[in-house]
């Protein structure tokens, strides 16, 4: 939105701007907010920041945890959902080394600059693109207890099948079957306005979006699709769409989830990944004589993901939830291998691409839970690897898999590789598998090793809990 701090300055004056709030990513991906009244902006934030407390973002620990904030004015903008006008500036990480401010090696955002630097220095790209599918659920009512002697969850969406016999109320009788949602019309896609409202405010957010539509999902699926951008700033995008969305849910008291997997019998929430690579001012994932119009880069950069894909799934997939998501029959992908048009395969090659400008291929296993600054930055150091060491996917055995990947044979399942089943089968992964990420540190390997600790914690937190499922099958043996 700005160039410089003064612009931003210039601005909040004109237009009576009251509040600035700074937004911070922590290591989960979830924003945390500090807010000033425009009376204190002035230029020298830039060079003093605002100190805050790293340890309560899970940075640093108590006894040695003062950081410092600065905003990155080029983020700024409007938030509308606010009584007074307020503008959103996302900030940069710091900390105090020999009495002067550096940046925080372990900062997202950070990592993700880094990566894109990585690809610059080594002459793979200048620039790389990426396109996610946002998917996800929108519903009319969620409440949930867990306590020693209560585990209960309930989920709501007026659009479900469940409420085609409720008779308590004048029902209309306007609900989708399971399965049933991909692109319904009105009135049965009961969220539609929701999404235009989103998409037509994320546009004013210079976030151009690609379109929306009702999904699989019966219970009010939904996707919207944003148009390519690079690491960063689609990790920024990425965050700006997840706190746009809760905050216009909220305005229509409706609420919003990406969980992976919040209905046993529907199809999960994924963030398919589109990837596409420029140098010298040239798309250079096309050649006409490829496999399915792929240039060999291209090919090297999956077989880097598909080499690296076990271990991607730990910072890209970082929830249990999510591995209730990656199962065969619910559209999501389980299976190392890659193809044209086979959604069944963990990178598909969209084939109604055939021009040089959108040649490209999808990384469908990732789901929104990860931290985006993190995913993509390792789904793309991943594709670098490749690419550095001409890792090509058909001489591994990764494909092309041009069939349906959930019916395989017995004999076929040996020898085509699988996705890990469980978050921690993803964490040993990762623990085997992270030289990648940490080349001319990108990464650092104190935050691979807090990462794989803190979900770790959180898969013996779930495994340990009874589900009410267990007292269905065992209560009574």
């Amino acid at each position: 939105m700005f160039k410089n701090i003064n612009e931003m300055i210039t601005y909040v004056t004109k237009e009576k701007v009251e509040v600035i709030d700074l937004k911070v990513v922590d290591m989960k991906g979830r924003w945390h907010r500090l807010s000033i009244t425009s009376q204190k902006l002035s230029s020298d934030i830039m060079e003093k920041g605002i100190g805050f407390d790293g340890s309560s973002y899970g940075f640093l620990t108590v006894e040695k945890s003062d950081m410092v904030m600065i905003p990155d004015v080029t983020s700024c903008f409007i938030d509308t959902y606010k009584a007074h006008k307020t503008i959103v500036t996302i900030a940069n990480i710091y900390v105090i080394k020999d009495n002067k401010l550096i940046r925080f090696e372990d900062d997202p955002r950070y990592v993700a600059e880094k990566a894109e630097s990585y690809m610059k220095n080594h002459d793979i790209a200048d620039t790389c693109l990426l396109g996610p599918e946002f998917e996800f659920f929108v519903l009319d009512h969620v409440s949930f207890k867990n306590t020693n002697q209560h585990m209960e969850v309930k989920l709501d969406s007026a659009q479900a099948n469940w409420n085609s016999s409720d008779d308590s109320y004048k029902n209309i009788g306007f609900t989708v079957p399971n399965h049933g949602g991909y692109h319904v019309d009105s009135p049965w896609d009961a969220s539609y306005e929701f999404r235009t409202a989103v998409s037509l405010e994320a546009e004013k957010m210079n976030i151009p979006i690609k379109y929306h539509h009702s999904e699989n999902g019966g219970p009010g699926q939904v996707e919207i699709e944003v148009n390519f951008a690079g690491i960063k700033e689609m990790s920024d995008r990425t965050m700006k769409m997840k706190n746009l969305l809760n905050l216009t849910a909220f305005e229509m008291r409706k609420s919003v989830t990406f969980m992976p997997k919040p209905f046993v019998d529907e199809a999960g929430n994924g963030m398919h990944v589109h990837i596409q690579l420029k140098k010298d001012n040239k798309y250079i994932m096309y050649d006409e004589n490829g496999y399915s119009g792929l240039s060999k880069t291209a090919h090297y950069a999956i077989g880097g993901i598909l080499k690296h894909i076990k271990a991607i799934t730990a910072i890209a997939n970082p929830s249990t939830n999510s591995y209730k998501r990656l199962v065969p029959g619910y559209e999501a992908p389980v299976t190392i291998g890659y193809a044209t048009s086979n959604r069944s395969a963990v990178i598909r090659i969209p084939g109604y691409t055939i021009q040089p400008d959108e040649k490209r291929f999808e990384l469908r296993s990732p789901d929104a839970t990860a931290n985006p600054y993190l995913a993509y930055s390792a789904i793309m150091m991943a594709a670098f690897d490749g690419i550095i060491n001409k890792i090509d996917p058909a001489n591994k055995g990764y494909g092309p898999y041009d069939f349906n990947l959930y019916n395989l044979k017995e004999r076929q399942k040996t020898k085509i590789k699988s996705l890990p089943s469980t978050l921690m089968e993803a964490a040993h992964e990762l623990e085997k598998d992270y030289k990648f990420l940490l080349k001319d540190n990108v990464f650092t390997e104190n935050m691979i090793k807090n990462h794989i600790k803190r979900i770790k914690e959180e898969y013996l937190i779930v495994n340990r809990m009874p589900h009410p499922i267990e007292f269905e099958m065992y209560y009574s043996l």
